[in-house]
């Protein structure tokens, strides 16, 4: 059986997904513009840049499905989301088009949503309202899939995640944190759904306070974490934050506050 193709695999989700993704039938293959180290059990390097139509080209061939995450993974200069994230998805599709590779789970974000209100629960149909270029990126790969699932039969899940990482670390991620379990229960669901089209998956764990609704999705993605379990640790006292601050009001956070190509700061 031909091998899952994961992009984006020397970041931290890749990182902790590769082991577990190389266990499937037909094993991995993962690839980054950085070396994403030695390989697992199962697994073959590819090593080069998404934004480079013939490396994706040789990429592609001979996988089974895949895995996007390749990309710019904040705001950045926009002429690096645009070689990153607008051409490199589109090769990657376009490539996954040419050689018959009808599955992509494609990593988009919830900053292709970041606009809307805090107090609004989304789901599946709720529209677009980027909050920075980089949202805008991830609203066209969205809207790329939607296009290739309709226009050549490809089956597409996108991902809105909303804030991977091990622990949520502040406030806002009491509503949108993703465990890194959970990220890989939501990926291994949208590669295993019997039936899929086109679907609007959003990525955070069982929290209690949750901003988002996948009963729409199609995908039986069943989370099992939630950050309430941190949230003495993050608001002791109950949540002081301003409501009025554009970062409280809005479900971007800080991005509905950075200017063109600004890098949040860490």
């Amino acid at each position: 059986m031909a091998p899952l193709l994961l992009t984006g695999a020397a970041g931290a989700l890749g990182q902790y997904l590769r082991p577990h993704l190389a266990k499937r039938p037909g094993g991995l293959r993962s690839s980054d513009i950085r070396d994403p180290g030695k390989p697992n059990p199962n697994e073959e390097i590819m090593v080069g840049d998404v934004g480079d139509a013939a490396f994706v080209e040789r990429l592609v061939a001979g996988t089974s499905a895949i895995v996007h995450m390749g990309a710019i993974s904040t705001e950045d200069d926009v002429e690096k989301i645009f070689h990153a994230n607008f051409h490199g998805t589109f090769y990657v599709f376009d490539a996954a088009r040419r050689h018959g590779v009808k599955r992509i789970v494609f990593a988009s974000s919830n900053h292709a949503i970041g606009f809307h209100r805090t107090t609004e629960r989304l789901d599946a149909t709720s529209n677009q309202k980027p909050d920075t270029m980089y949202g805008v990126s991830k609203a066209f790969g969205e809207n790329l899939g939607s296009f290739f699932a309709d226009k050549f039969g490809m089956e597409v899940a996108c991902l809105r995640i909303g804030s991977a990482t091990p622990v949520p670390k502040d406030p806002r991620m009491l509503s949108t944190w993703l465990s890194y379990p959970d990220t890989l229960r939501l990926v291994e669901a949208c590669l295993d759904a019997p039936k899929l089209h086109y679907a609007i998956v959003y990525g955070a764990s069982n929290n209690t306070r949750g901003w988002w609704d996948n009963s729409k999705s199609g995908i039986d993605f069943r989370p099992q974490d939630n950050a309430e379990a941190y949230v003495q640790t993050l608001i002791p006292d109950g949540d002081k934050r301003d409501p009025r601050d554009p970062a409280v009001m809005f479900q971007g956070g800080i991005y509905t506050k950075l200017g063109l190509g600004e890098k949040p700061k860490l």
